[in-house]
This record gives C-alpha cells, sequence and structure tokens, in this order.
C-alpha cells in the first residue's frame, strides 16, 4: 500500500505545477472521495510550495448537511487546513433540483475562491463518477462532447476547477483512508434509487464482469475527448475562414456554411447560439438539427432567444428582440449581460433595447448594413421616451458600445467546447 500511496500522491501532484508558492482551494462534502482528497492535498503541499484552504457546500437540504459541514471544518483543523462553509440559499422549490444544486455549487465556490485568492479550487471527482457520467449521457444519445466526459480541468469565470481523481476508483481512495485510520460520511442519498446516478452506479455493477469497468470507460472517455479537440480545432479553422463577428451577431457565408461537413456546422452554429445569447449551456442536439434543417431550406429560425436569419448571401445569428424586450438597466449595469455603454449621461438614464420605434428615429440604421431584425435588439439609451444615443444605428451622439465577449471568445471557446 505503501507504495501505491506515493504514487496516488505523484500522480495528484502533477496536476498542479511546481513553482512561487500559490493557493489551492479544496471542495470536500465529508464524503470518502473529497476526503481522500484532502488528505492526500495534504501530503502533497507538505512536498509542495502550496497552501490549502478547505471549503464545504451547504445544501440545506438534509438534516444532517450542517453537522457535516461541522465534521470537514473539524477534519481539516486536524491537518492544520483553513476551512469555510457556504449555504445555498436562494433555491426557490421549483425547477430541476440537481441542476440549480450543481449550478449554484459551482458559483458559490468560484465566488468563495475569488474572495480568498485562489485561482484553483480541486474536486473529488473519479473514475466511478465519469463512468457513471458516461453512462447517464449515453442514455440520453450524446455526441462526442458529451461522451467525453468531465475533462480534468474546467475554468468558471476566472477559476480553474481541477479534477485530480479521475484517474483514481472509488475502492482505491476509501482503501487509502482506511489505510490512514479516517472515517468518512456516507450520503444516504447514494442509495435512494429515486436518483438517476444511484440507478446507473448499480448498473454498472452489472456491467464489471463483462469488462466495463470505470477505468475502460475512462479510457473511453480520454480517446473521445481527443476527438472531440481534434473535432473543435477544424471547427475553429473552419469558423474563421467563414465567419466573422458583426459587432454582436455572427455572420456566416452561406456558399462556405453549405461546405462543411454535419458536425463542423453543428458545432460552428451552436457555439454562435452560446456566444450571442450569452447562455452557459447550448441548445440540445435535436433543436440544432432543426435549425440546420432550415437553414439548408433557407427558411432560418428562432432558437436560444437568437434568429437565425438566411439571406441570398449570408447566415446571420443575432439576438431576437423579444428575448431582449423587457432587459432595462442603468448605463453604468452591463446590459444583457454582454453589453457596456458610455456617454454623456444623466442619471435616469436608460438603456434598453432598440425596437422599431427607436429604430425609425435612426435616419442612417440602412447604411450601416446590419438587417432590421438585427438591429431592433440591439442597446439603446433613453431619457424617459427620449432615445438618446443607437450606437449600432449610427446614431451614436457620443456615446460607445463596448462588448464583452469578443471575436476571440467566440472563435477560442470552439477549440475546448
Amino acid at each position: 500500500m505503501r507504495r501505491s500511496q506515493t504514487l496516488f500522491r505523484q500522480a495528484v501532484a502533477a496536476h498542479f505545477s511546481p513553482g512561487p508558492e500559490h493557493k489551492i482551494g479544496v471542495a470536500v462534502s465529508g464524503g470518502g472521495d473529497s476526503l481522500a482528497l484532502l488528505h492526500i492535498l495534504a501530503e502533497v503541499a507538505a512536498e509542495m510550495p502550496l497552501t490549502l484552504r478547505a471549503v464545504t457546500v451547504d445544501h440545506g437540504l438534509r438534516p444532517d448537511s450542517a453537522d457535516e459541514a461541522q465534521t470537514v471544518s473539524r477534519l481539516a483543523a486536524e491537518l492544520g487546513i483553513a476551512h469555510d462553509t457556504l449555504t445555498w440559499k436562494t433555491w426557490d422549490g421549483t425547477g430541476n433540483l440537481s441542476a440549480q444544486a450543481r449550478r449554484a455549487r459551482y458559483d458559490l465556490l468560484s465566488g468563495w475562491a475569488l474572495r480568498h485568492s485562489i485561482d484553483q479550487v480541486a474536486l473529488g471527482h473519479t473514475a466511478d463518477d465519469q463512468a457513471e457520467t458516461f453512462l447517464m449521457r449515453l442514455a440520453r444519445a450524446s455526441g462526442a462532447d458529451g461522451l467525453s466526459g468531465m475533462p480534468v480541468r474546467r475554468s468558471h469565470g476566472h477559476v480553474t476547477f481541477v479534477r485530480p481523481l479521475l484517474d483514481q476508483t472509488r475502492a482505491f481512495l476509501r482503501s487509502y483512508l482506511t489505510a490512514k485510520g479516517v472515517v468518512w460520511i456516507d450520503d444516504p442519498t447514494n442509495e435512494d434509487p429515486r436518483y438517476e446516478r444511484v440507478r446507473i452506479r448499480k448498473a454498472l455493477d452489472q456491467l464489471r464482469p463483462l469488462g466495463l469497468t470505470p477505468q475502460v470507460i475512462c479510457e473511453t472517455t480520454k480517446n473521445l475527448a481527443a476527438a472531440r479537440s481534434t473535432l473543435g480545432w477544424y471547427a475553429c479553422a473552419e469558423a474563421r475562414q467563414h465567419g466573422r463577428i458583426d459587432a454582436g451577431d455572427v455572420v456566416f457565408s452561406r456558399a462556405g456554411f453549405a461546405t462543411l461537413q454535419p458536425e463542423i456546422a453543428r458545432r460552428l452554429l451552436q457555439q454562435a447560439l452560446v456566444w450571442v445569447a450569452g447562455t452557459e449551456y447550448p441548445p440540445r442536439r435535436r433543436a440544432i438539427a432543426l435549425a440546420l434543417q432550415a437553414i439548408r431550406a433557407g427558411t432560418g429560425m428562432t432558437l436560444n432567444g437568437c434568429k437565425v436569419a438566411v439571406t441570398g448571401q449570408s447566415i446571420r445569428v443575432f439576438r431576437e428582440y423579444s428575448a431582449v424586450q423587457a432587459v432595462v438597466t442603468s448605463p453604468e449595469n452591463l446590459w444583457d449581460g454582454r453589453w457596456s455603454l458610455t456617454g454623456p449621461g444623466q442619471p435616469g438614464d436608460k438603456v434598453r433595447a432598440l425596437g422599431t420605434d427607436g429604430l425609425s428615429q435612426c435616419p442612417g440604421w440602412r447604411e450601416v448594413g446590419r438587417p432590421h431584425g438585427s438591429l431592433v435588439g440591439y442597446p439603446s439609451v433613453w431619457r424617459g421616451d427620449t432615445l438618446l444615443s443607437a450606437p449600432h444605428a449610427d446614431f451614436g451622439q457620443g456615446w460607445a458600445a463596448t462588448l464583452l465577449r469578443d471575436s476571440d471568445v467566440f472563435f477560442d471557446a470552439l477549440l475546448v467546447h
């Protein structure tokens, strides 16, 4: 066991580059996987210039969750590691609980990391988690992106989440803790068949005798991740050849787009919809397939809060007016999550979508070269019912509009998504 522990420590340490001392956050729930991560990183930190800080997210969904967070705090203190507990308090009881809890967890962890000047947070996902994720996505007929599983590194805002245990099995981590005399917390929901992951976990037990072990499935995800990376490279190259960014719109050459392989065309359209709308996740594959059919038919369609419009020479993806019609902010705040407007404003001025009425007050809008449907969804500045500025419709009046997500964000995202 001693040799395997040494190799384990070396494998985990390899995820964190040596160099000047830096802080690493460790997300710990108290379960076997995350406690093993905490202990092995404590060993790594004893040999490398790393400072650890542990954190537990208490979703408040079980009666024992607060006590479990306190237990983690005590265990971290025994290792000389500072610990914080973050509490999720924003769930309103509606929507998909698992999805909302997952999103909230990453948001809470990112905010915590920034407050403590931590740029990397280690997560305790294992080879078993990866295999379960693969099977769950296989059941949804996912493509190469979904079947690539969880990446080792994932950026969320300015924080990078690192999964250094993806090559380790749950059984090995528990044997590691047992050898160290560490007792972990068993979450009762891990045995609740109402959860899809629990049902998949039990199915995976039945697949092991057939050779479909977590390790084998993880190797498959790595192979698919390599294929995904190659597809991303080609998609980025084709996007640069056949596409361009026009202010806040993505425009493709219709003739060039027609020459693309279906998977590359799907990736370009998917990324255009995400970039324009600023959504965290793209539309489902079926919806993208329907949009591609509409492009081939020359009709276009509305999807993801965007309009996909087809003309004789181009395919333009722009913000749908109805998706931003109710979005109103003051100039000092971002509008639609992506536009910053600056100019000679006064208190009480508002930023909202230009709309048809606003566009009619911009005599030079046709000279801009953007279609009517696109321009009405761009930001404009108003003082009461008076239009002050519409920078994208040739009515700047001393105001400037800056896009938060530039063209590099669009093209670079194709390499990693």
